[in-house]
């Protein structure tokens, strides 16, 4: 069955009545390759033309061809931090809405990402809704909180693991700089992740 220009352009309109962000450029940074194919796609499937990239060179490259009305970016990236997309978008785009993603949230952080130019912080992991729904709320609308929020021993839990992590693995230097003595650090590290 062959649909006429005006039916297509009735369809068009209707859509993006109902959905104002239909077709609008989200870009997503985050150098987890499959969440940002899934987060992608779930993303499409809401209406945006989503352009992807996995680090902050890339991410900054994409933000000044672009120019994204909305942006996802994850604050630990590979080759530096987040917050440095979120200034560079902020400037190519005083409009564009950009929320910051963490696995490792805490509230020095969070200030940051906001006075940069991100208007939410969401913990990962986020789902898409979470995140659609933080991209299209108003100003001053605050976030609904989240069903299963992360406990506050696994938030605990997973910024030892970044410490570490960053420390390369090493205990004694990991223990130093939380101000932890060795062995409670190591029996933490022993233990599995807390839910």
């Amino acid at each position: 069955m062959a649909v006429s220009n005006a039916q297509a352009t009735q369809a068009v309109d209707l859509d993006a009545t109902e959905n104002p962000h239909h077709g609008a450029d989200l870009l997503i940074v985050d150098d987890d390759q499959a969440w940002l194919n899934r987060l992608g796609r779930a993303m499409e499937s809401r209406g945006y033309a989503v352009h992807s990239a996995p680090s902050v060179s890339e991410g900054i490259k994409l933000g000044k061809s672009v120019k994204p009305s909305y942006a996802v970016v994850d604050m630990r990236l590979e080759d530096g931090n987040g917050l440095d997309v979120v200034e560079n978008l902020r400037s190519e785009n005083p409009q564009a809405r950009i929320i910051m993603l963490t696995g490792y949230g805490n509230i020095a952080t969070a200030v940051e990402a906001v006075k940069r130019g991100a208007v939410d912080y969401l913990a990962k992991p986020a789902d898409a809704d979470e995140i659609h729904a933080a991209l299209i709320a108003a100003p001053n609308e605050r976030a609904t909180p989240p069903e299963n929020p992360m406990s506050a021993d696994r938030v605990r839990w997973e910024h030892i693991q970044r410490v570490f992590e960053l420390c390369e693995r090493n205990v004694s230097e990991t223990a130093r700089r939380l101000n932890m003595h060795r062995r409670t650090l190591q029996r933490i590290l022993a233990k599995r992740a807390p839910r």
